[in-house]
């Protein structure tokens, strides 16, 4: 069990499909002890209750927006496992202009604020307040889930596009800090287009997650792929990995043109 007798903070499990969800339970199955957190209204309408109970773990609520929510969150945990945590997993995001399918060229801009709050900023705020408490130990591992929005246009993920670069711009400026003081490393994954909750609600996701695996040599890896690589980046065995923004797409990142969805294009132009 690599991470036997390690401690850590999950953020974002909303149900069993989520990212989140499964890299809490392959945690657990690899002997760590956790701590589970999202929103007050996250926990109502979701299922998080239900996976506490499963791998024996507190659920606390916080806004991962407030820094005063996050001060207690942090406080919590402490008070748990009466110390440190060693990983924590970022798996927050959320859009208003996605969910009201607003285009990128009419962004309300306050929702463009809001969700650079939640998807991005939180993370600064998540790890400012552990820096200031002390509260991720000596070594440890900080995950946070992105897309490859960042680097290129995906119409429809709209302003997400902007938090996901906003986030991983941040992995890189606190991983310099924390690994100078900590040696705590930092990183963010890029994730392929996966079917869950979250995911699903883009427009054009369909699409999107078949192209993605038509291009990908290896496909779309699925959520429990993703959990078990967030593991792997929790344990010792990567101490020399941090301030990167790591792929986990089955190859998609690096490729330009496959022969199947090049099959799938000359169908379509036949048919014209």
């Amino acid at each position: 069990m690599i991470l036997k007798n390690k401690k850590g903070l999950i953020l974002g499990a909303l149900d069993e499909n989520s990212i989140a969800w499964k890299v809490a339970e392959q945690a657990k199955k690899e002997g760590a002890e956790i701590v589970l957190s999202n929103t007050a209204m996250a926990i109502r309408m979701g299922n998080i209750d239900e996976l506490g109970k499963k791998i024996n773990s507190p659920v606390i609520a916080a806004d991962a927006t407030s820094v005063d929510e996050l001060n207690d969150l942090w406080k919590s945990t402490l008070n748990h496992f009466g110390s440190g945590v060693d990983f924590v997993l970022h798996s927050v995001g959320m859009s208003p202009n996605v969910r009201k399918r607003i285009p990128y060229q009419e962004l309300d801009y306050n929702f463009l604020n809001k969700t650079l709050d939640v998807s991005a900023i939180s993370l600064h705020k998540l790890l400012q307040t552990a820096w200031e408490l002390n509260a991720i130990n000596d070594e440890g591992s900080v995950i946070a889930l992105s897309y490859i929005a960042a680097q290129r246009t995906f119409s429809g993920y709209n302003d997400m596009a902007e938090a996901k670069a906003l986030l991983e711009s941040i992995v890189r400026s606190f991983g310099y800090h924390y690994g100078r003081r900590n040696k705590v490393r930092i990183n963010s994954i890029s994730q392929a287009p996966t079917n869950t909750t979250a995911g699903s609600s883009i427009e054009g996701f369909g699409d999107l997650y078949t192209f993605s695996e038509k291009l990908s040599p290896l496909g779309n890896p699925d959520a429990q792929a993703c959990a078990e690589y967030c593991i792997s980046l929790f344990s010792d065995m990567t101490r020399g990995v941090t301030m990167q923004n790591l792929f986990h797409d089955g190859g998609y990142s690096s490729m330009g043109m496959s022969e199947d969805l090049m099959q799938e294009i000359e169908k379509c132009l036949m048919k014209k």
